[in-house]
Order: structure tokens, then C-alpha cells, then sequence
């Protein structure tokens, strides 16, 4: 049993004692319990493994012989369970039982955040490695980076220096995962604030290639390209800062104009590749029209978010139509395409901040059917729970539907309210409401109970309290 890289085969036993090597932060950890070993023999089942794995070891296994981790901890029953695989033991299935239960073990530790434990079962996890099944053998590299670095991630005594040596080894083990551990371990350093460390691995990524040349792997490097694309966004960025702070007139400014130009051809040319790939990019499209922009090219800029908001290769994406509303508001665009483009956020998100701006919109159009999707805007955005407070989305409704009853619609109040009058009143209007409100907010309470008069009645409403003025408002 063995697996070649290139040229070189290696045993499995190479992977045991590497990715040992590996994880001596997990056999620092485990030191603290040095008395907890797993044996592996053929009398125990699934049941019994979690009370195996904290017994201690015999005197009988203590003569035997052994696996020694990095940090000289002794595993007898890893030595055992090797010899039984290299052999064609009868130990198999419980080897497959082991290391299955350990992961079990492994997955429920991280969900209860408890780190140590995780730490301490990732160790026996590792045989995963030596499993006879090829198909389990060739996904492990892949699960044993994923658990490992969520452990190190969160783990109290884990360090910078300890993730980047897991991610350097797993970089080497699991061989056709390398562009996804180098991008993830480029992350992990931008987190930590380490830019040029992450911008090191993304250089080295960008050029790494196994074997033919997949789609794969293409979108990958131009992912990675892409997030060294924003890391000399974030250069460019700061040196737009300093040419602000320049007279123009200054020797200084050209240079550093012309430094920045450098910067943006190797920037737009890391970002436009992505961005041309159905998916959603929002911090990369972000940065690259406001480059595009900040050199005049606003037809480019236009079309690079025109094409994010309504290519239909792309996926439904509120923030795209968002991007190009607030590109059209800084082009001064006519009122009638910002409300095209609202109307499609409203379809998407009806909560969303920007309503009420389209509202405002809605209702200095001259079309009556912009009138009255005004009033179905408002009515939408008070639909939600994380709206319920708005104040102003309240003045706005109470004012509105004021001048919709004066303008004699009646008949759109009514189309809104027949949807919603068999919940609103104890959504909005109930009397436990009436005094929450009214002891929080007085004005909000005053704006709804306004509202719950026009819509519910003067009688039903001083019933649920919120024209009771001896009582509430």
C-alpha cells in the first residue's frame, strides 16, 4: 500500500510520521493527558470506544512496542494496529470502526467549541492515513486539513508560527488540495494582519501546477490572483490617500500618480478575470469600478456592473443591484432608471435599507402606479420582524396613507390591508405592544397608533389599547 508524488513513492508509515511531526501542537496538548490511550483489538465496538479512549495503559502494554509522536509520547496501540494492517489482519473493520467513531468524536467537540478535546482526538484521527480503503485514503489529507485548522484557528495555545507549519506540511500530504489550503492559509494571515506573509503564499500559489490543467483548478488560481488583486487594491488604495494630501503642482504628486497607475494595471488585471465568472464577487467588483472610476472610465465601470447585476449566468445577488444604484446616484442618473433599479432590489430584498429611499422616489414620480407601489413598499418593510421599531418607516406610512385616502384610492389601502389584517393587528397593534411602545418610544407609539386608527378604526383601536389615552398613548 502506497501512494506516489511525482516520482517518489512513499509508505504509508511516511505519512504517519509526518503529519505527526505535524501535529506536535496536538501532542503538546495531549501531554496534559498522557494517560489517555486508545487500544484497537478486535473485542471493541462503537460503544465501547469512548470509555477505551480514557483508559489508561497497562502494564502489559507498556512492554510492547510503539509509535512515538513528535513529541516522544508513546501510542502502543498505534504500533499494534499498523502491524495488524501490514499484515492483512483481522483488525480492519475495527480500524474502520476507530477512526470513524474518532471522527464522530472529533465533529462534536468542535461543535461544542472544546477545543483541547478536539486537539487530543485529532491525534488518533491521524491513522485515517494508513486506511486500506484508497477511496478514504486519498479524501483523508483533505479532512485532516479542515478539522485541523479549525482547531488551531480557535484553539487558546495555538500561534501563528503552528498553523503556518500545518498548512506548509498539509500543502505536501494532501498534494491536489494545495491551491485550497494556500488560499485559505492566505486568509488566515490577512486575518491576523500579516499582508505581506499573504501575499508571499498567494505569488507561490498562482504558479503552482499538478498534472493537466483542470477547471477546477483555473477557477481556483483565478480566485487566488484575484485576492492578491485586492491586496494591491489595498496598496493602491492607501497611496490614493497620500497623492490627496499632495499639491498637484509638487514633483512628488506625478510620482506617486504614476505609482499608482502601476498599481491598478497589475490590480485590474488580477480582478477582471474573476469577475467574469458567474458568481458573486462583491468585494472584488466593488474595488475594481472604483478604480475604473477614479480614471474616468465610467463606461467601464457601467458595464462591469450592469453585466453583475442582470447577467442571468450570474446568481440573484441584492448587492450587485445595490452596487449600480449608488453608481448611477453619483452619475446623476434620471429618476426613472434608479427606481428600475430599486424595483429589482425590492423584489429581492423588501427590507432593505434603501426602501424607503425608494419610497421617496416612488412618491415624487408623476405615474400613479409608482404611487401606489409606494404604499405597497412601506407596507412590505413593516411585513418584517427586524423593521417592527423603524420610526421612520412608521411617519412615513401614517403620512402616506393620509394623502392616499384624500386622493380617494381607498382601493389600494384596501389590496394592502386584505393581505394583512388577520396578522398585523397582534404583529403590530396588540396591547402588550401598546405598552412596550409607549414606554420606549413615545413618538414611535404615537406614529402607530396613527397608523392602527386608520387602518383598524378608531373603536377596535382604543379596544387594543392604542387610543386609550387614560391608558397607554
Amino acid at each position: 500500500m502506497s501512494v506516489v508524488f511525482g516520482n517518489t513513492e512513499y509508505c504509508p508509515h511516511f505519512f504517519v510520521t509526518l503529519v505527526q511531526v505535524t501535529f506536535s501542537f496536538f501532542d503538546m496538548q495531549m501531554e496534559e493527558h498522557n494517560s489517555t490511550h486508545l487500544q484497537i483489538s478486535s473485542g471493541i465496538d462503537m460503544t465501547d470506544f469512548s470509555e477505551e479512549l480514557v483508559r489508561p495503559t497497562t502494564e502489559d502494554e507498556q512492554g510492547e512496542p510503539s509509535v512515538r509522536s513528535g513529541s516522544g509520547m508513546c501510542f502502543p496501540w498505534l504500533q499494534n494496529h499498523i502491524e495488524s494492517i501490514a499484515s492483512g489482519g483481522k483488525q480492519e473493520k475495527d480500524f474502520a470502526q476507530t477512526t470513524s467513531a474518532c471522527l464522530s468524536f472529533i465533529q462534536e467537540a468542535l461543535l461544542k467549541h472544546q477545543w483541547q478535546r478536539a486537539a487530543e482526538y485529532m491525534h488518533s484521527f491521524l491513522q485515517i492515513l494508513e486506511d486500506t480503503d484508497s477511496n478514504k485514503r486519498q479524501g483523508a489529507p483533505e479532512i485532516i486539513w479542515r478539522l485541523g485548522s479549525e482547531i488551531l484557528y480557535y484553539h487558546p495555545k495555538s500561534s501563528v508560527e503552528t498553523f503556518n507549519t500545518f498548512a506548509d506540511r498539509m500543502k505536501n500530504i494532501g498534494i491536489t488540495n494545495y491551491l485550497k489550503i494556500s488560499l485559505q492559509h492566505a486568509l488566515y494571515l490577512l486575518h491576523h494582519g500579516l499582508l505581506e506573509d499573504a501575499n508571499r503564499i498567494l505569488t507561490q500559489a498562482e504558479t503552482w501546477r499538478y498534472g493537466e490543467k483542470s477547471s477546477s483548478q483555473e477557477v481556483l488560481v483565478n480566485l487566488i490572483q484575484a485576492y492578491k488583486g485586492l491586496l494591491q487594491y489595498y496598496s493602491w488604495s492607501k497611496k490614493k490617500m497620500e497623492l490627496s494630501q499632495l499639491d498637484k503642482d509638487d514633483y512628488a504628486y506625478n510620482t506617486a500618480s504614476q505609482n499608482m497607475l502601476n498599481h491598478s494595471w497589475k490590480t485590474s488585471v488580477n480582478l477582471c478575470t474573476l469577475i467574469q465568472i458567474p458568481g458573486v464577487w462583491d468585494p472584488f467588483v466593488k474595488s475594481y469600478v472604483e478604480m475604473l472610476e477614479f480614471y474616468g472610465d465610467r463606461d467601464g465601470a457601467r458595464e462591469v456592473l450592469n453585466n453583475y447585476a442582470y447577467d442571468e449566468k450570474f446568481p440573484s445577488n441584492p448587492n450587485a443591484h445595490v452596487y449600480l444604484y449608488n453608481f448611477l446616484k453619483r452619475e446623476k442618473a434620471p429618476r426613472e432608471k434608479l427606481i428600475s433599479v430599486l424595483k429589482i432590489l425590492y423584489q429581492i430584498v423588501p427590507s432593505h435599507k434603501l426602501m424607503l429611499e425608494f419610497h421617496r422616489l416612488l412618491r415624487k414620480s408623476d405615474k400613479q402606479e409608482h404611487h401606489k407601489l409606494g404604499l405597497e413598499v412601506l407596507f412590505g418593510i413593516l411585513d418584517f420582524a427586524g423593521c417592527t421599531k423603524n420610526i421612520t418607516a412608521w411617519k412615513y406610512l401614517a403620512k402616506y396613507l393620509k394623502q392616499t385616502l384624500m386622493g380617494s384610492h381607498l382601493a389600494w389601502v384596501q389590496e394592502e390591508w386584505n393581505s394583512r389584517k388577520s396578522w398585523w393587528p397582534s404583529f403590530h397593534f396588540s396591547h402588550f405592544w401598546a405598552k412596550r411602545n409607549w414606554k420606549d418610544d413615545k413618538t414611535l407609539a404615537c406614529e402607530k397608533a396613527l397608523v392602527a386608527g386608520l387602518l383598524l378604526g378608531k373603536e377596535t383601536s382604543c379596544r387594543s389599547g392604542w387610543l386609550d389615552s387614560g391608558e397607554t398613548v
